[in-house]
């Protein structure tokens, strides 16, 4: 099971928070704007989806780079172990 800490909490918690404000945000610019015109809202709504999506690809970015940190780390274990076993192997001396 995979353990979670309060960074990747916090990452999940805000991707979750950064889709509803895109959705419910998209909404309702479109409806502020809708006094202008069809097409002006929907260049509006298009406009605050653009900027709140860019900031979902940021989060799932800091996700993904978090995840890349955390495999680095057990690989860099994991050949420290092997490193150590070919040493000890080899500082053996054979018959």
């Amino acid at each position: 099971m995979k353990l979670r800490n309060t960074h990747d909490s916090l990452l999940s918690f805000l991707g979750g928070a950064s889709w509803a404000f895109a959705i419910a945000g998209t909404w309702v610019t479109f409806q502020s704007f809708l006094f202008l015109g069809v097409v002006t809202a929907f260049l509006f709504a298009f406009l605050f989806l653009f900027i709140a999506l860019f900031s979902i690809v940021v989060l799932e970015n800091l996700s993904l780079s978090r995840d890349r940190h955390n495999e680095s780390l057990k690989q860099t274990v994991l050949l420290t172990e092997i490193r150590d076993a070919l040493a000890a192997d080899a500082s053996q001396p054979r018959e």
